[in-house]
């Protein structure tokens, strides 16, 4: 089949309105006007009807009147001539009055003159008072009239009573006119009064579109944001505000790392490159040199290794994505206890007292607990005492302590602060192997639990460092 290449047309596209505030004003504007569409036919209609029913009543009752008035008493149609005497009392109020003689021909015409038909003419010649002929939307001129004829009896004539009707009809044409321009005014200025209230409720996430706009465009984080009111909006600028906070400290952590990182491997890798190029004089060494220069890089490439695990576990426990679940840190101390038996060769030993259960990550409460275990055997390598591991809790609900104790050379008083800063390393040992990166990881750990890192010295010598969870 033959493709065809015709153009086809473009896909017809709904506007779109870009800005809150106008869809808000223009929303409201809507909501206004239909219901002011509403209200205006319903409280027209019910108005009209009840003027046209009122103007029917009075019309009725006036022809109701006047035939009561005729059966009662003898009447002519002098009595209803508009020279008598008296005939304001006569002739019914809000009418126009025609009188008929005896054959049906007008004798006192009304202005404007009402039509007769024969029927009137039959009326006039009737013998019984009182009776009635009506006719309905009779033209007259430009107007419209309701005419009844009542006959006087005993072939005297009638009188035609007419009511206008076109006058009522242009009064509520009016009426709708008017109607039709406050409804246009109300939506006018609910539209107006909409484009204020979503200017006054909007500017807000107007600034905060900017900053986020503006935190897009520059990547800096640290863009003003406000934070005003106690609303949804007010919470959301508070919330915007601490992502920023945490993105940015998050951002200064990670480049803190790097340059730390950068720092501390600057070291190996020099010492490994200038081993290395001792290597291509390697047989120029004597024996001894030999097995102290392939010592040493062996020694520098496991300190290399373990510091390259220590950078991706600490980077691996900032973005820890392990679900909180509930754990019992006593087993969590006695499998890293057996773990680091099996790695260490030390005697290591757990003591557990009160409720040890909380909220908490498995992996990452793990690792902490090697990390201190592991630290303690560093500091005391040839130590004949066991290495203690010590859970307790709670001491407020929900919280566990933790602590491992060891009989090494302690911690400084000037160095209890600073242990668990990333690689810092106290100036005494900062002969023995190590990244300086295991203690901060313990901290990582604690924080991410609610909880904090601890050290001191303990009395006897040793140190006892921990950390606790929950709180």
């Amino acid at each position: 089949m033959a493709q065809d290449d015709r153009p086809r047309p473009a896909s017809v596209r709904r506007p779109r309105l870009t800005s809150l505030r106008a869809t808000f004003a223009v929303s409201f504007a809507t909501l206004t006007a239909v219901v002011a569409v509403l209200v205006g036919v319903v409280s027209y209609s019910a108005a009209a009807r009840l003027v046209r029913v009122d103007q029917e009543t009075v019309f009725d009752q006036i022809v109701q009147d006047l035939r009561d008035e005729v059966r009662q008493q003898r009447m002519t149609p002098a009595d209803f001539s508009s020279s008598a005497p008296g005939h304001d009392i006569v002739r019914p109020a809000r009418t126009d009055v025609q009188v008929l003689g005896a054959d049906g021909a007008v004798s006192d015409a009304s202005r404007p003159r009402l039509p007769v038909t024969g029927a009137d003419r039959a009326t006039a010649g009737a013998s019984t008072a009182g009776r009635m002929v009506q006719h309905e939307d009779i033209e007259v001129g430009d107007d419209v009239y309701r005419i009844a004829t009542v006959a006087l009896g005993g072939g005297r004539g009638a009188v035609q009573v007419a009511q206008e009707f076109s006058d009522t009809e242009d009064l509520l044409r009016a009426l709708q006119r008017q109607s039709l321009i406050l409804m246009a005014v109300v939506v006018a200025a609910a539209g107006l009064f909409g484009w204020w209230l979503a200017r006054r409720i909007t500017w807000r996430l107007v600034a905060l579109t900017s900053a986020a706009e503006d935190v897009a465009r520059t990547r800096r984080l640290g863009i003003q944001v406000p934070v005003n009111g106690l609303d949804e909006v007010g919470r959301l600028g508070r919330a915007f505000d601490r992502m920023l906070g945490r993105l940015a400290q998050s951002e200064e952590d990670q480049r803190r790392l790097v340059q730390d990182a950068g720092h501390e491997l600057r070291t190996p890798l020099t010492s490994l490159r200038t081993n290395i190029s001792l290597l291509r004089r390697i047989d120029e060494l004597p024996p001894a040199a030999r097995e102290e220069l392939v010592a040493d890089l062996g020694q520098e490439a496991r300190e290399l290794t373990d510091l390259v695990n220590e950078l991706v576990d600490l980077a691996a426990g900032q973005l820890d994505t392990e679900p909180p679940q509930r754990v019992d840190v006593a087993e969590i101390a006695h499998d890293a206890a057996a773990l680091a038996r099996r790695r260490l060769g030390r005697e290591i030993t757990v003591r557990s007292c009160g409720d040890t259960r909380t909220e908490g990550r498995p992996a990452m409460l793990t690792r902490a607990l090697s990390n201190l275990v592991e630290n303690a055997a560093k500091f005391d390598p040839d130590g004949v005492a066991p290495i203690e591991v010590v859970v307790a809790g709670p001491a407020r609900p929900g919280t566990v302590r933790v602590e491992v104790l060891d009989r090494g050379p302690g911690i400084a008083d000037d160095d209890l602060t600073r242990v668990f800063d990333r690689f810092y390393r106290a100036p005494a040992a900062r002969s023995r192997p190590g990244s300086g990166l295991g203690l901060s990881i313990v901290r990582e750990v604690a924080l991410a639990h609610g909880g904090a890192p601890f050290a001191y010295r303990r009395e006897g010598g040793g140190a006892g460092i921990g950390f606790t969870v929950g709180g």
